[in-house]
């Protein structure tokens, strides 16, 4: 005879079960999701960053000396610049005393 106020303990324990897991992974790929997306934004702000901190420098030594440095060596040395070689690859092309050199930032594979 059936209670009609009696469930199966074990199907309710199995949907319920489901449920929860479903609930666990939406909430753990929204975390993954957004913690991606703040690595990603910050890796392109310490780019832009890199970039404002090389052509500052060129630029100042260009007002201090009257000449753009012959070497992002020159830059690091006498102008404090301050770069993680091991995230980012500076290609520093002089194209004379009186002319900006070209710069490229290249950020290295992790």
């Amino acid at each position: 005879m059936k209670h009609r106020f009696v469930t199966e303990k074990s199907n309710s324990y199995m949907k319920n079960l489901l449920i929860s897991l479903g609930i666990f992974v939406a909430v753990f790929l929204v975390f993954w999701l957004a913690v991606s997306s703040v690595s990603t934004r910050t890796k392109e702000e310490e780019m832009r960053t890199l970039e404002t901190a090389v052509m500052r420098g060129i630029t100042h030594c260009y007002a201090i000396e009257g000449t753009y440095p012959d070497s992002l060596e020159y830059l690091i040395e006498n102008y404090g610049l301050i770069y993680d070689e091991g995230h980012y690859y500076i290609d520093y092309q002089p194209l004379g005393s009186n002319l900006m050199p070209d710069v490229t930032i290249i950020q290295r594979e992790d």
